[in-house]
Order: structure tokens, then sequence, then C-alpha cells
């Protein structure tokens, strides 16, 4: 049985700034390469590996990165688009012994560059912006860990992720990298069809992201 225990918040910078740098969409090159195989499993497939997963090693811990661009003079969150349905932010799951910064920027490298083997620039990973809890073996992600919960299944932490002035994105055909207006991630603050669709289409991690950017300001680089 592994380790089911809660891991203490680790990696990311806090600057002493809120000023966030965001440089135009137009200054980054995108590219594609080779296809990748996607598992195509369903929610019921998922939820198993998950038990499977928790019995084996415990609880199950991501990471996943908010990077912004401007375009048209608004901030704009870099998103993958999977089967052309699917919306991700670039990431995933820690290996054993994997530290969350080196996770993602090994994540950034096979998602965001893929066939660079390594040749761009590194990733600068800033401050963790907010985590996610599934508190059981349940498809619902809660942006806190409830009190009575002592072994919760899986926690995905959000880091910001700062863009040098030019960079190459290399995503396989069957991914497209996506740069969504913040304005449209945003949820309502009533219950509305909007905000229902908005969390429908991006889930909760995405659809929050907004609302943790709120504490900084939008520093637009002209190129």
């Amino acid at each position: 049985m592994g380790d089911h225990s809660i891991p203490e918040e680790n990696g990311g910078d806090p600057s002493s700034s809120t000023a966030l740098d965001i440089y135009p969409l137009s200054c980054y090159y995108f590219g594609s390469t080779d296809s990748v195989s996607l598992n195509t499993v369903t929610r019921a497939d998922r939820l198993l590996r998950l038990r499977a997963n928790y019995d084996a090693v415990g609880m199950r811990s991501c990471v996943a990165a908010a990077i912004v661009v401007e375009l048209f003079k608004h901030p704009h969150l870099l998103l993958l688009q999977v089967q052309n349905s699917i919306y991700k932010l670039p990431g995933g799951r820690l290996r054993q012994g994997e530290s969350d910064i080196d996770c993602l920027k090994r994540k950034l490298a096979s998602k965001l560059s893929a066939g660079e083997d390594g040749r761009g620039p590194d990733w600068e990973v800033g401050e963790c912006l907010g985590m996610w809890w599934r508190p059981d073996f349940e498809s619902v992600l809660y942006p806190y860990l409830p009190p009575n919960i002592k072994r919760p299944k899986e926690c995905t932490k959000l880091y910001l992720v700062k863009l040098p002035p030019s960079r190459r994105f290399i995503v396989p055909k069957n991914s497209r990298l996506l740069a969504i207006p913040l304005c449209q991630l945003h949820e309502n603050d009533e219950w509305s069809l909007t905000h229902r669709n908005t969390l429908q289409t991006y889930g909760p991690i995405i659809s929050g992201v907004p609302q943790l950017l709120s504490k900084y300001s939008f520093n637009m680089i002209e190129p």
C-alpha cells in the first residue's frame, strides 16, 4: 500500500511584483509533428485506473501550467485541444520522487516542444496559483480540501509559466494549441446558462484561471 498522506506544497517562486509581462501571439512560432497515440477511455475506465493507482502508490499528484499571451490587446490563455473536443492545460502526472517543477518542465517539453529535445529556452515556472482536490473516487475537483477528508485521491497544482519574447511551440498533429481570451473563460457570478456551459466546456480548473490571475496587472509588450 502506498503513502496516502497529503504532500506539502513545494516549488514555485512567488514574485514580489504583481505585474506580468506578456508578449504578442505573433512573437511565437507554431508548428506540428507526427501524431501520437491517444488512449480512448470512458469515465468509468478513468475511475478504475485512479483506484488502481491509489491502491498502488497513493494519491495521484498532477501539475498544470497557466501560460498567457497577448492577442488583440487582451490576455489569452494557451490551451491544448485534444480530439477536437477536450480542452486541457499543459501538464500531467508526477513520476515517483519527481518534484512539481521538474515534472512541469518535462511535460511542457513533451507536449509543447515535441521533438525539440530541449533545444529551446528553459521553461520559467513561477508561483503556484492554486490547488484542486479530488476527495473521493469521483469526477469532481474542488478548489479546496474539505476538512473531513484525510485521504484525498488526487491533487492538481496550477503554476504560472512565464514566456520569453520568442519560442517555438511544436505539438502533435492530433492536438491543437489554442489561445482563448480570459473573458471567455471567466465564470459568471450568477448561476446562468453561460456559467454552466463554461464549466462543461473547460472544466473547473481552466474556468477558474481568470480569477486566479486577477491579482496581476498585464504588461503587454510591443514587438
